[in-house]
């Protein structure tokens, strides 16, 4: 149940149709009870900047997830990005710290290496060919040469 206590996590992207975060986090969040909720959020590409410094002052904000087409555009908007945002020139979660300044992550990549290695294939010592190298495929080259693999082709 939504309440004036809730947290909220916006879900920025454009368009929204096919969101599956807030049907995959909502769901968790509630089985574990904690009192927050994923909310999409369509913003288009003109409208992105002013719209992210406007809901970023909601009190109840707690952060958000970034989808096509903000993800580069975010690296630009945050206060600061981790190493990982930075290596792969883009943003897809935002957090807001309790000063209110906004730090850009990016986990695309991790969950992707996370993926193929409970499906039992290790990174380790492998030769691994990314194609793509845009803002998804840098963040999932530079998680698989974290990983340990010997050889990375892009």
């Amino acid at each position: 149940m939504i309440s004036g206590k809730t947290t909220l996590i916006a879900h920025l992207g454009y368009p929204t149709e096919a969101f599956k975060a807030p049907m995959i986090y909502n769901p968790w969040f509630e089985k574990q009870g904690i009192d927050a909720v994923v909310v999409p959020m369509g913003v288009k590409p003109e409208d992105y900047a002013a719209s992210l410094a406007q809901i970023f002052r909601f009190s109840n904000l707690r952060g958000a997830l970034v989808t096509m087409p903000h993800k580069v555009t975010t690296m630009s908007l945050v206060d600061e990005v981790t190493p990982t945002a930075r290596i792969a020139g883009a943003c897809n979660a935002i957090l807001k710290r309790p000063d209110g300044t906004l730090l850009g992550d990016q986990f695309d990549g991790a969950g992707f290496v996370r993926g193929v290695e409970r499906k039992g294939r290790p990174f380790r010592g492998t030769r691994v060919l990314v194609s793509g190298a845009g803002g998804v495929g840098s963040a999932i080259a530079a998680s698989i040469a974290a990983a340990g693999a010997a050889e990375l082709m892009l």
